[in-house]
Parts: C-alpha cells; structure tokens; sequence
C-alpha cells in the first residue's frame, strides 16, 4: 500500500488538521513537507502558535528511515504547534509515534472527538488564566 495525505488549514481556529495513511517512501515524507507548508502560510496567528491534530491511525509501520524522517520533522523549529494530539490506531505505529514524540506537548487518542476537545478545552482555560492575570 502506498502513502496517502491530506494537509488542511483552518484559519479561524488556527488548526492544522493532518491525516496520513499508509507506508511512506522519502518522496512522501517530502509531498507531505511541502503539503504542510502551504496549509501553514493560511495560518493567520503569529509563528509556533497554531494547534494541530493528526490523525495516523491508518498508518502502517513505517522503516527506520521514515520514522528518523517524522521525528526531525517534529523536533524542527520553524512549523512546530503549541500542542500536539495525535488519533492512533491500536498498533505498533503508536509506538514509534510515541518515540518521535520526545519534548514535545502531545497526547495520544483513540477518536478525532477526543483529540480536538484535548486540544482546545486545555487552551481555553490558558486563556482564562492568562486574561485573569491581566486583570489583576
């Protein structure tokens, strides 16, 4: 099976949303590099402050190379999300996601529901946090 991607933006929420699928060769992992940096530049918040959702529960176990590929993709500066959750499947991918995933504030989950609710629900109350230190 071959790889498959989609790379959507959602600007009024700044979400990326990443859904992958199959087994990736190193021209996939660069299809979904330039893929990814064009949902980016819809982006309208500043650098490193969009969330993103990923959803890899259709992804197979991918080669050596492909996971050190993922994984200096995630540890890169210039795309990087303030939070990270990820939709995995109940198999070995979870594993090697898991190891990429170093430094990072991501979680794991089974359904895309549960995911975006981490995402946000965790955000807004940064923001009551942060607006009740402004009044103060």
């Amino acid at each position: 099976m071959s790889a498959n991607f989609h790379v959507e933006a959602d600007p009024e929420r700044n979400l990326v949303r990443i859904k992958l699928w199959g087994f990736f060769s190193a021209e996939d992992v660069d299809g979904f590099l330039e893929a990814r940096r064009i949902a980016h530049g819809r982006l309208r918040c500043g650098p490193n402050q969009h969330l993103t959702i990923n959803d890899v529960s259709g992804m197979k176990i991918q080669s050596q190379e492909i996971v050190a590929a993922f994984r200096d993709m995630l540890s890169a500066p210039d795309y990087r999300s303030r939070k990270l959750a990820f939709v995995t499947g109940p198999t070995l991918a979870r594993s090697q996601l898991m190891r990429a995933l170093v430094n990072r504030t991501a979680r794991c989950f089974d359904d895309q529901r549960a995911a975006e609710a981490w995402l946000f629900t965790a955000d807004e109350a940064e923001m009551l946090q942060t607006a009740g230190r402004a009044a103060a």
